[in-house]
């Protein structure tokens, strides 16, 4: 390469000194390429085949919060049953008598409770359902109301249950007509 001539303010060229000379070709470099090529595919591959773990859940302390209310209801709730399970009502003298049917002889729409849920529990449907039909199926509602309140606390959204006036005229509505009927010399089907 011929040397460069520039210039300078004066007007006289100046000479800049050739560049550098380059070194070399180096007779490995291909295979040092292919080396480092499949050090880097190795190392990909290994991260394809591990699957990133998914990252930490933040709120997993606050659901577990939020749920802990239902979940104390479900112990509440289940401990009294398995109790009523093992402690059969249809013996006497392990648990008191309605106050009501003692004083006046008039079955109240709780009556047969009891003996519903143990015969529940035990899983004899027909003796809960002629033991007190109403509270068997409040079971029911219970554990269908209970799954929606967790889900619901699971979800970080409150569980509101607003039943309008008409509503609880009809349950007290129904509840009445129980009472009455089982009382009844027809309705004794329904009492216990």
């Amino acid at each position: 390469m011929p040397p460069t001539v520039c210039p300078t303010p004066d007007g006289t060229p100046a000479r800049v000194p050739d560049a550098a000379p380059s070194p070399p070709p180096d007779p490995d470099a291909p295979g040092r390429l292919r080396r480092i090529a499949a050090v880097s595919y190795t190392h990909l591959d290994v991260y394809k085949r591990q699957a990133p773990s998914p990252p930490p859940d933040p709120d997993a302390p606050g659901r577990l919060r939020r749920i802990a209310v239902p979940a104390g209801v479900f112990a509440a709730v289940a401990g009294a049953f398995a109790y009523v399970g093992a402690v059969d009502p249809n013996e006497g003298g392990h648990y008191p008598v309605c106050p009501l049917l003692r004083l006046t002889g008039v079955l109240c729409p709780g009556c047969g409770g009891l003996r519903s849920a143990h015969a529940f529990i035990t899983g004899d449907l027909g003796a809960a359902l002629s033991a007190n039909a109403i509270a068997t199926v409040g079971y029911v509602v219970f554990a269908a109301v209970w799954v929606l309140w967790l889900v619901r606390s699971w979800r970080g959204r409150p569980l509101r249950l607003a039943l309008a006036p008409a509503h609880w005229w009809a349950v007290g509505a129904v509840l009445t007509v129980f009472t009455v009927v089982r009382n009844l010399p027809f309705g004794s089907a329904l009492a216990p």
